[in-house]
């Protein structure tokens, strides 16, 4: 079965095509990182118009990676939502052209679902399972008993833990995005200033990273009143080992709390190497630690194909040409 898969929630124009929900034949990303980055951070609009110019290459190119023909799909998956309208606008009408034009079924995925199934392409997915969905706008615990059934059992109060990461960038003078910047020279520092971690007192599984956000910057900003020297390394490192804790071991406990075995990691973040060490250091193999790729962490299409192949697979119910973007969507 070859899906046709199309991502557009942000910044990144993608096209896809997969065999089986395993076999990426193409997975075709153009970036806007070096446009959005002297804004320091995406811009709506820009983004949008950056979609409609790049669209249409991007499916051809996807095309001649996979050396297939538009003929040979079996299935359209574009992202519905959640995300930025206008850049999901772009995607779910391209899609939707393409199914008109050569007659083919249109399925309409969760962005969120094509994250967590990003892991199928490289591993066996086994359930049950606990996935943990770290992004710029994420931040969830989800059990999960079978394909396409999510319970969400934990999520940020605040901030998503990659919206801290871009802040407490941005305070030190990181350049956006700033996840990466604050990964690699945390890895050059130690951890020694004396941030929080936060579990919150009511024992549940949500996070708050507001707190943490705060106490960098009024370090940061304490330590430039009174003229002292920021060592940058040690507060990256410091604030990432007060990161990583916090949601490894959250992880962990929701796992052993409903006798599971399997953890998946998802999203953006979990391209992050500190977060990635620190689910390795402290498994002592108790569990079954599931993580993509760098090249399958962040926003792209074969997720997104992926994903409406399973999703296909567990209710075959198809979209029509009525399939519209949603900005804001419960995983379901």
């Amino acid at each position: 079965m070859l899906v046709l898969g199309v991502e557009s929630s942000c910044d990144e124009t993608s096209v896809a095509i997969v065999r089986d929900g395993k076999e990426v034949l193409s997975n075709v990303i153009n970036s806007q990182i070096k446009i959005h980055e002297k804004f320091g951070g995406v811009v709506p609009e820009v983004a949008s118009r950056n979609h409609v110019y790049q669209v249409s290459m991007v499916f051809e190119q996807a095309f001649k990676d996979a050396n297939v023909k538009p003929e040979d799909i079996d299935l359209v998956a574009v992202t519905k939502g959640p995300g930025l309208i206008g850049s999901l606008l772009v995607g779910v009408n391209a899609a939707k052209t393409f199914a008109l034009m050569y007659n083919k079924p249109i399925i309409g995925v969760h962005h969120l679902a094509g994250h967590i199934y990003a892991n199928a392409i490289e591993h066996d997915m086994k359930f049950p399972c606990i996935a943990l969905l770290v992004s710029g706008g994420n931040t969830e615990l989800i059990y999960m008993e079978d394909h396409f059934k999510f319970e969400i059992i934990g999520e940020t109060l605040d901030d998503a833990v990659g919206e801290a990461y871009d802040k407490v960038a941005r305070v030190v003078g990181l350049p956006y995005p700033g996840g990466p910047h604050v990964d690699r020279l945390a890895h050059l520092g130690s951890d020694t200033y004396p941030l929080p971690r936060v579990y919150l007192e009511d024992g549940s599984f949500n996070f708050s990273f507001s707190g943490l956000k705060s106490a960098v910057i009024n370090l940061h900003h304490n330590a430039m009143q009174r003229g002292e020297e920021i060592r940058i390394n040690d507060l990256c490192a410091s604030f990432q080992a007060s990161v990583t804790e916090v949601l490894v071991r959250k992880t962990f406990k929701l796992a052993e709390k409903m006798n599971v075995k399997n953890i998946i990691v998802a999203g953006g973040v979990s391209a992050n190497k500190g977060l990635k060490e620190r689910f390795m250091a402290e498994n002592e193999g108790r569990f079954n630690i599931s993580i993509p790729s760098i090249k399958y962490c962040t926003d792209n299409a074969a997720m997104i194909g992926v994903a409406g192949f399973y999703q296909y697979k567990t209710n075959p119910k198809l979209d029509d040409l009525t399939l519209n973007a949603t900005a804001s969507l419960e995983l379901e």
